[in-house]
């Protein structure tokens, strides 16, 4: 009776490994687990943040016309296809990526 189950056991042990090992050659390397949206809203957060580094203490008047008129667009894509479309956990999930990348200055 010892022996089944000391089998049962390894062979509960070896099949956790075969599943733990096919689990990490299945998932996709570099995947943040972000769905396309999100990504997307990723980006465009990076950009926006991106331009708002540049000009740290600056109004809105004092930004060169292109970067100004570029962070107006990204502001409009930023609230009509990810505030208005995702949940908050999300857009707060992006701000503190957003945040994360740039203090630690990737």
């Amino acid at each position: 009776m010892t022996s089944i189950f000391l089998l049962a056991i390894g062979i509960a042990v070896a099949v956790a490994l075969l599943a733990s090992m096919a689990m990490h050659f299945l998932t996709p390397i570099g995947d943040s687990g972000l769905s396309p949206l999100e990504q997307d809203c990723q980006e465009i957060a990076n950009e926006g943040y991106r331009i708002h580094a540049m000009y740290p203490d600056s109004n809105p008047d004092e930004l060169l016309n292109t970067d100004f008129e570029r962070l107006m667009y990204l502001d409009e894509l930023w609230i009509t296809e990810c505030v208005n479309v995702l949940p908050s956990e999300s857009i707060f999930s992006i701000v503190n990526n957003v945040e994360r990348n740039f203090s630690f200055g990737e």
